[in-house]
């Protein structure tokens, strides 16, 4: 259990936190300023875990399948959360919940061809405006609300164009390899 598979594995341990925080007053006018807090240092377990893991070589097939797991609970979850909390259209969270479930499908299926696919620089991208679109919505400040309207939708494009990359560059995977 190296470190940055512990960072990993601190991110899935802070989500609970988070959403009690969120969807809570337990702390009152400060309860979404500290699910905000949460939020932001597991979005950079997630920064600094895959740095840490590359520069002293220790990537392992354990942090290959946590750390986009992860990830992806920590955003969904967040989504989820505003959804119920009417920060976010229903939509959008569908639209990045749908990406998510077909690039783990064609993910699964490359790594059975012995295939892995690597995350693109939009995928990148779109992550950093997801995890920015979700602290702008935590925050919900009016005099942000341009903002973070922009942010969102550029963050929606990005989760669609980014599907789009990996389906036109990855679309062999889905042959079968057996005729």
């Amino acid at each position: 259990m190296n470190l940055p598979n512990k960072l990993t594995i601190l991110r899935v341990i802070m989500i609970p936190f988070f959403v009690f925080f969120l969807l809570t007053d337990y702390a009152g006018d400060m309860s979404e300023w500290i699910a905000l807090a949460i939020f932001i240092v597991a979005s950079l377990t997630d920064l600094a875990d895959g740095k840490i893991a590359r520069k002293y070589n220790l990537v392992t097939n354990f942090g290959k399948f946590m750390d986009p797991l992860a990830d992806k609970l920590l955003v969904c979850t967040a989504l989820i959360c505003l959804v119920d909390i009417d920060r976010i259209p229903v939509v959008i969270v569908l639209i990045i919940i749908a990406r998510e479930f077909i690039i783990s499908g064609f993910r699964l299926v490359a790594s059975d061809n012995g295939r892995v696919l690597a995350a693109s620089h939009i995928a990148k991208y779109k992550t950093t405006f997801q995890m920015i679109m979700v602290c702008l919505l935590i925050v919900n400040l009016e005099a942000l609300s341009i903002l973070t309207t922009a942010v969102m939708w550029v963050a929606t494009i990005l989760t669609v164009v980014s599907l789009l990359d990996y389906l036109v560059k990855n679309w062999d995977v889905m042959k079968d390899n057996k005729n």
